[in-house]
């Protein structure tokens, strides 16, 4: 593999004063491949990299997201490497984010800017969010990743098309995590520097609103790879709340002879609902433990198929479909057999 098998993908909006350096940075380092997104950028971002080599396409819709997503359609080689175009990302560290793809170690790759942080390249309250959202991933969906939130990465081509994307702002970084770890996808994590912006570029991020959105969709997101912490969170408060409007309906009525009608029933509603949101959870994560075993059998039986069907072509000629039909009722019997 080589570097002409990679794309280098930047989505842009507004980056003039860096834009540049960043293409040209890439360049020096053996890219050529070099594809700009561009959200509508109104300082003429898109013409500055056209100027220094790169394709620019102009995004159809709003979001880093929805740039992210649009971008697949360009893409014309097995390998994507992302990065923001505001230079504080390094270049110079491409060669070890496509190693663990180059050598087959991984389908996914993240740089932990953690690893090698300038001073002043991120203020302390978005470390400390940022670290918040890592322990949280981690609880949640059974990964250390490091720094599910950098937007350096690299991945295959043929992983993306595995996992479904559908966020359109900055939780497409969070989103790429969790549909790597929800589908089995190999992903390896490299340290990286990350360099502070330039003073006269601004950053599109927003701190409190983009990390409100960045905590409310990894919650949301384990609705489908944990059921069991989605759901059971919501069960374990509702059924705690219930206890203790219980505990206080109780005391009242021993104590003060005080009868809370209302509330009693109120409390034991919840713990009703707590219960039955509890074994739904429960239910919930076995569902989803046995349907992902069996669309790992799927995937592995595909690739069995294909890797036959190659086997085949390069001894015989192609494979026709009766040869097919018979290798995927060899696969069908044994998956039964095992069963």
């Amino acid at each position: 593999m080589t570097n002409s098998d990679v794309c280098v993908l930047i989505p842009t909006l507004d980056e003039a004063e860096t834009i540049g350096p960043v293409i040209d940075g890439f360049v020096e380092e053996g890219f050529e491949n070099i594809l700009v997104v561009d959200g509508g950028s109104t300082d003429g971002t898109a013409d500055i990299a056209r100027d220094h080599g790169a394709r620019v396409v102009q995004q159809s819709g709003e979001g880093k997201g929805q740039a992210v997503r649009e971008a697949f359609r360009y893409v014309d080689v097995p390998y994507v490497l992302m990065l923001d175009g505001d230079m504080t990302y390094d270049p110079a560290d491409a060669p070890k984010m496509l190693e663990p793809l180059f050598e087959g170690r991984a389908e996914h790759v993240i740089g932990d800017r953690f690893a090698d942080m300038h001073d002043g390249a991120m203020p302390r309250v978005n470390q400390f969010g940022n670290r918040i959202i890592n322990g949280a991933f981690a609880t949640i969906h059974g990964r250390n990743l490091g720094d599910i939130l950098s937007g350096y990465r690299a991945f295959t081509v043929d992983s993306i098309r595995r996992i479904e994307l559908e966020s359109d702002g900055f939780t497409i970084e969070t989103e790429l995590a969790v549909e790597c770890v929800k589908h089995g996808v190999p992903t390896a994590v490299v340290p990286v520097s990350y360099h502070p912006r330039p003073d006269e570029s601004d950053t599109n991020l927003h701190p409190v609103k983009d990390g409100g959105r960045i905590i409310f969709a990894l919650y949301s997101l384990a609705k489908t790879n944990n059921p069991l912490f989605y759901f059971g969170s919501v069960g374990t408060a509702s059924v705690l709340v219930g206890t203790l409007l219980g505990a206080w309906v109780g005391y009242e009525w021993w104590f003060a002879g005080i009868s809370h009608q209302v509330y009693a029933v109120a409390a034991g509603v919840a713990i009703l609902l707590g219960a039955q949101l509890l074994m739904f959870a429960v239910l919930s994560d076995m569902i989803v433990a046995v349907n992902r075993e069996q669309t790992n059998r799927l995937e592995g039986l595909a690739d069995r198929i294909n890797a036959d069907g190659r086997d085949v072509s390069r001894r015989a000629g192609p494979l026709t479909d009766e040869d097919v039909r018979e290798r995927t009722a060899a696969e069908q019997r044994e998956l039964r057999a095992e069963d």
